[in-house]
């Protein structure tokens, strides 16, 4: 049976193929330790990809005073300029520098072009609305007092601190933050074109799939590993781990790949956290001190 791989599958595939001396092979992971992720020798990290998520159009999630997209980016050029003067030898690739919509697959586009080794790609979480009912008074029904309920929509602000998302392993069940973050390709012009074949149950996209997530998925969990240490032990924020989701952003780049859910920007103790320079501050020295001991593991 002959399978029919999309343009984009053949084109990510040939930079795997011609990135192999990058990483350790899916046999080398699993012959080293558990907390293992070194490169060959001579491998150096250059390119990082931050990726501000959403922008012009498409908000994201809103909190009480602000909105995702413009936390994202103000997170995302304070990571940048971090990294530019901490790391010299390290290039930063942005997805966005400023209020501008880019589509998903363009996002991963720009990774995979440059040639990027590691993507970062910054949001913030929300929780959906929750359906509350009470009693609002009774009514007679053959002498016996009926209650009358009501059902509101009320916002569910109990959301706190932060997660990390890695690209899954094996299609997983619609999860809330995966659906969130996917949703947007339905707002791009010609979208059933840019994700064609986009589909984990197909056979052309488990191939690809399974080729670049035994090389980069063990990098990609080691390092949201790292960036959960630094968010919980040296800031005490609280965190609800790395987690694997079926992200589209993250599934169409070709290294290893990271989505920070900063924090829940609909509680308003969250979102004072999320805009203030102390807590901006926070997030993105923890993520640097994560690359930097990432960096570190790769190369030693």
């Amino acid at each position: 049976m002959m399978i029919a791989f999309s343009r984009k599958y053949i084109y990510i595939f040939s930079i795997l193929i011609s990135s192999f001396s990058l990483a350790p092979s899916a046999k080398a992971f699993e012959q080293q330790t558990a907390d293992s992720v070194q490169a060959p020798e001579g491998f150096r990290l250059r390119t990082v990809v931050i990726d501000a998520g959403h922008g012009g159009k498409d908000p994201g999630a809103f909190g009480p005073n602000t909105n995702e997209k413009t936390v994202t980016l103000a997170l995302a050029l304070k990571l940048q300029k971090a990294i530019e003067r901490d790391l010299p030898g390290v290039n930063t690739i942005m997805t966005r520098k400023n209020d501008t919509f880019v589509e998903l697959h363009k996002r991963s586009d720009i990774a995979n072009q440059a040639k990027g080794q590691l993507f970062i790609s910054l949001h913030c979480n929300s929780l959906a609305n929750r359906k509350v009912t009470e009693v609002v008074g009774y009514r007679k029904r053959k002498g016996k007092s009926i209650p009358i309920y009501k059902t509101s929509t009320v916002a569910n602000r109990s959301g706190k601190g932060a997660m990390i998302l890695v690209y899954g392993s094996r299609r997983v069940g619609a999860q809330e933050e995966a659906l969130r973050e996917n949703a947007v390709i339905f707002t791009e012009k010609n979208y059933k074109d840019n994700y064609a074949g986009y589909d984990p149950d197909n056979p052309a996209s488990v191939i690809m799939l399974n080729t670049f997530r035994d090389k980069y998925r063990k990098q990609s969990i080691r390092f949201a590993s790292l960036i959960d240490s630094e968010l919980t032990g040296t800031y005490n924020r609280e965190s609800h781990g790395v987690k694997e989701q079926v992200v589209l952003v993250l599934d169409h780049t070709a290294m290893p790949s990271v989505l920070v859910e900063t924090g829940f920007i609909n509680n308003p103790d969250e979102e004072d956290y999320l805009t203030s320079d102390e807590g901006q501050n926070e997030i993105v020295n923890a993520i640097l001190s994560a690359l930097k001991s990432y960096k570190k593991q790769l190369e030693n």
